[in-house]
């Protein structure tokens, strides 16, 4: 297919990216501007000064059922960097240890095995969590996004242990968010996908590189292939209109670049900002102004010594959520010598409890939580340790929050939205932010006399998943 129309993409992370990938495939002239030195969005990855360290400001993970960024990655050719695990590890509230695996069995009988080898949880209580995860999977759609799934849970069942020690601690590693903001609709959705429907989709899948590494060099060598522009260190200061048609954006060093349309793949409280004051008062650009958002925080530790055995595990009632090994750096100024540190990073999602506290406090409990872990942290001594939060870091999923997110398409003629923001039909997560942008590339194809899809397909659900939850 080609084109001579030409497309301005506003925004380098994975949305914007998305876009421009997809209508540069397309034929499209497409430029993609990013204000930062870098694409990637809040994908990054900086140095910690100390440790001489290359470290991301938050671990990036996605799933099987995470089709469309398996898509993306597979086309901009960056899908080998990012490693597929097999199996989990959780370790409960006194140290009990599972391994959490799929069986050779069909979906979703696959993890019943795993979640029935839960060592901190007794038979049953196993057995009134299955009864849980099966009602909420066969709740009704017209029931999904009343209430949170705090309220949910208790009138289905769940006792206060089963809520802090498994539902808790997956629905807020999937969607960033306490257990009281979150709409049933988006619980739902990480469980049925994820691990009902098919035996793939709970998969952990978690890149083997640093950020910008993952969306460095190969990824702007694809987009200098298939012929898209991209612009680093380019700010965008307004959308300029022509009535009601984007016509071009204005940069911040006032220079203008004309377009056919616009793609604003920005966060979504920028939005407004960038147009004109007669039209930011619209229904749908304050709509993107008011969603909501939660931050996420890394904790970044370099110990002397190995303290666990585990590539990473999911940690059970504590602040802590899950712990990364990194791996081994060599000791700074020591560099000559054989002896390295070892670098963890700890994931704690919806964060909100840290606001305000001292960095040091929390340094010391996350540290006095990981050497209790295991005897093979004993004695090991913390060299130097960082915290680092995302503070808009995702879209709280709250309930109702689906019927306030834009669809690609606007109100303003060649103007068009991406982010994981907008209407997807998924959280906002990194395959929310990549359906954006081959959202808002079909809908340019379609008004473009050019219809064509691009979303990829879910993963199929098994016969028995569909027979037993009507998936």
């Amino acid at each position: 297919m080609t084109s001579e129309a030409t497309v301005v993409v506003v925004g380098g992370g994975l949305a914007g990216l998305a876009t421009a990938s997809a209508l540069g495939e397309a034929g499209f002239s497409v430029t993609l501007l990013e204000s930062r030195p870098r694409l990637g969005g809040r994908a990054s990855s900086f140095v910690d000064a100390t440790t001489e360290s290359r470290i991301d400001n938050c671990q990036h993970v996605s799933m099987g059922c995470c089709t469309n960024f398996d898509h993306f990655c597979e086309t901009l050719a960056i899908a080998h960097l990012i490693h597929t695990q097999h199996e989990l590890w959780f370790i409960g509230p006194q140290g009990e240890r599972s391994r959490f695996a799929a069986a050779p069995l069909p979906a979703p009988l696959h993890l019943l095995p795993a979640l029935l080898r839960l060592r901190h949880f007794s038979f049953r209580q196993k057995l009134r969590l299955l009864r849980g995860l099966s009602a909420l999977v066969k709740s009704p759609a017209t029931s999904r996004d009343e209430q949170s799934i705090a309220e949910w849970l208790p009138a289905n069942g769940q006792t206060a242990e089963l809520i802090n020690q498994f539902w808790q601690v997956v629905l807020v590693s999937a969607l960033s968010e306490s257990l009281e903001r979150i709409g049933i609709a988006s619980a739902r959705k990480v469980f049925a996908d994820g691990f009902v429907a098919n035996r793939s989709g709970w998969e952990v899948r978690i890149p083997s590189v640093p950020l910008d590494t993952l969306y460095g060099d190969e990824l702007t060598n694809w987009f200098s292939r298939h012929g898209v522009t991209v612009r680093l260190k380019t700010g965008v200061a307004a959308i300029e209109l022509q009535g009601e048609r984007a016509v071009g954006v204005r940069l911040r060093d006032d220079t203008l670049i004309e377009a056919d349309r616009i793609v604003l793949a920005v966060p979504q409280d920028r939005v407004a900002a960038l147009l004109p004051a007669p039209v930011q008062g619209r229904a749908e650009f304050q709509a993107a102004a008011g969603l909501e958002t939660a931050p996420i925080s890394s904790v970044h530790l370099w110990f002397d010594r190995a303290i666990m055995n585990l590539p990473h595990a999911v940690l059970v009632g504590r602040l802590s959520q899950w712990v990364f090994y990194r791996g081994q750096v060599p000791i700074p100024g020591n560099e000559s010598n054989n002896e390295n540190w070892h670098y963890y990073q700890v994931v704690i999602s919806a964060s909100h409890e840290l606001s305000g506290r001292p960095q040091a406090e929390v340094l010391e409990q996350i540290v006095q939580e990981l050497l209790s872990l295991t005897p093979q942290a004993e004695g090991a001594k913390l060299q130097h340790g960082r915290l680092v939060t995302e503070h808009k870091a995702v879209l709280s999923m709250v309930p109702g929050v689906d019927a306030l997110r834009p669809k690609p398409g606007t109100s303003i003629d060649g103007l068009y939205f991406a982010g994981d923001w907008t209407a997807t039909g998924w959280p906002s997560t990194m395959e929310g932010a990549v359906r954006s942008g081959y959202l808002a590339a079909e809908q340019i194809l379609a008004d473009s006399g050019k219809p064509l899809r691009l979303v990829r397909d879910e993963l199929p659900a098994s016969l028995l998943s569909k027979f037993l939850f009507n998936l």
